[in-house]
């Protein structure tokens, strides 16, 4: 018997990458997340940039933010869902 599992898009995967590197996905989740790495390069590479990011600055929490810092990411993130959200060409 072979299960199947709803294949992931490369946009569902930036939005949930987060998840991913702090181990706050399902089973399921992290399993789809790991099989759409197996065959999409682009997304292997988002993934070591968002290592690299994090190891980087560390941990960035909200209460952190300066408040214009804060609206500017917010805004950069509204404009980001608007649009083609990353998806490859």
């Amino acid at each position: 018997m072979k299960l199947s599992v709803p294949d992931l898009s490369c946009r569902e995967l930036v939005e949930i990458v987060t998840d991913y590197l702090e181990a706050r996905l399902s089973v399921e989740d992290r399993t789809r997340f790991e099989l759409h790495l197996g065959y999409c390069e682009w997304c292997r590479t988002y993934l070591r940039q968002m290592r690299q990011v994090r190891d980087a600055t560390g941990e960035l929490t909200e209460e952190s933010l300066a408040p214009e810092a804060k609206n500017a990411l917010l805004a950069a993130f509204r404009d980001w869902k608007r649009g083609s959200g990353g998806e490859k060409p």
